[in-house]
């Protein structure tokens, strides 16, 4: 074996495996200039997941330190460079995928609760602003007759309302009108950080971290 080789690895912030016994190209992307040390490395146990339910979802934070520990219990002369997190959490659930019927009948209650609260949230805001009195004055200013409910400026602000929020939105069904993230996409990066950040100070703090010294073969539970 090579005695100085040097090992650059990366490590996302969460990794989702879907079996127990998890190795180092599980969680891991690994470059060497050495083609042969790669496959090798992959194949490191880093630890192993136990469960007795198998609706049961095991989570637990590693430290990269550990990996490092973990590559040189096998190869002490290996340089190891690491490019990517310092602490990251590998997450263990069994794939199991739904039925058309019951995926179609989630996906057909996740919308029609959308559509009532975003209609809620609309005809909410109408009413506190009085808004159909505004455009009652504003119509008999501009015309001199009195607003029968439904005029123009009821028409105009409807077709303003869908197409403002698909612009803010960005997402028309599978269609994107730029390349940039929508707001929702970003709020929803920024919420799994924030998830992603307590988990590890959990872990950290609670020294349950696979860290320096832990057994690699360890039983994981949550």
């Amino acid at each position: 074996m090579a005695g100085s080789e040097t090992v650059y690895i990366k490590a996302d912030r969460n990794v989702e495996v879907t079996k127990p016994e998890v190795t180092l190209g599980d969680v891991l992307k690994i470059e060497c200039s050495n083609p042969n040390m790669v496959p090798k490395l992959n194949t490191l146990k880093l630890l192993k997941f136990h469960h007795t339910d198998k609706k049961h979802q095991n989570r637990t934070a590693v430290s990269i330190l550990r990996v490092i520990q973990c590559i040189h219990e096998q190869y002490p002369n290996i340089d190891v460079q690491n490019m990517g997190e310092t602490d990251f959490i590998v997450t263990y659930e069994e794939q199991q995928t739904a039925e058309g019927a019951v995926h179609y009948m989630k996906a057909a209650v996740v919308v029609v609760i959308s559509f009532i609260g975003a209609a809620f949230s609309i005809m909410a805001f109408n009413n506190d602003v009085d808004t159909t009195k505004m455009f009652s004055q504003i119509y008999e200013l501009l015309t001199g007759n009195k607003s029968d409910g439904f005029t123009i400026l009821e028409l105009t602000y409807c077709i303003g309302l869908v197409i403002g929020i698909l612009t803010f939105f960005n997402h028309f069904g599978k269609k994107k009108f730029s390349v940039d993230p929508t707001p929702m996409e970003v709020e929803m990066r920024l919420y799994e950080n924030d998830i992603q950040s307590t988990l590890i100070e959990t872990y950290s703090r609670k020294e349950k971290e696979l860290d320096v010294g832990a057994n690699s073969t360890g039983s994981h539970r949550t």
